[in-house]
């Protein structure tokens, strides 16, 4: 594999993370999914057995560790602005019944710190935590400058959003807010459908964060 970081073994372990999150793996479907040779596979899993960040489920493969979850909880805690906006984005999410949420610059990518999902049972669900392509999508523009923007099928086939900025009290633009769902819900022209309500909600995150 391509070093990322320069340091390869810290790039390999972080591949294994990422590709347990999909599911659980035995140590030849590991092998298979990263792409590592046999023995640095497990000798890396081992590694990151013994300090918590994998685990072994009861058929014995490998799996996320329950370590990661108060790492998690440690960052959430040292990143106020989900449990901020929160609140607004609930009301958001019930007023409109599709899914919300809210999107931070991470490197050349868009990471999703809040996911709340529609309250239909046809929505478009973005894991929270999830990294996604800053190039693409109504909330990268956001991210990369404008104010309010709507996407259609650009992303993924059937899905629509609409994306407002959340700003500090410098102006500057901190995070997106989403609101995304079917395009037979969105319509083809999800701004002129939401884009007032995901407007305020964003204004309203805005305030909250200046208090």
């Amino acid at each position: 594999m391509d070093s990322v970081s320069g340091v390869g073994v810290i790039d390999k372990g972080v591949l294994i993370l990422h590709v347990l999150a999909r599911e659980p793996l035995d140590l030849a479907a590991l092998q298979d999914a990263t792409g590592l040779p046999r023995a640095t596979a497990h000798r890396l899993a081992v590694a990151l057995e013994l300090h918590g960040l994998i685990r072994r489920d009861p058929q014995g493969r490998f799996c996320l560790g329950f370590e990661l979850i108060r790492l998690g909880q440690a960052a959430e805690d040292e990143f106020p602005l989900a449990e901020i906006t929160r609140p607004i984005l609930t009301a958001l999410r019930d007023a409109t019944g599709e899914s919300v949420q809210l999107y931070v610059a991470d490197g050349e990518g868009r990471r999703c710190v809040v996911s709340l999902e529609s309250t239909h049972g046809l929505r478009w669900i973005v894991p929270q935590g999830a990294l996604l392509p800053l190039d693409r999508g109504s909330a990268g523009r956001v991210l990369q400058g404008d104010d309010i923007a709507e996407s259609v099928e650009e992303r993924e086939p059937g899905v629509a959003s609409v994306s407002a900025a959340v700003r500090d009290r410098r102006g500057n633009v901190i995070a997106a807010l989403s609101l995304s769902g079917p395009v037979e819900r969105l319509s083809r022209e999800p701004k002129k459908r939401f884009g007032a309500q995901v407007s305020d909600a964003a204004v309203a995150v805005t305030a909250a964060l200046a208090r």
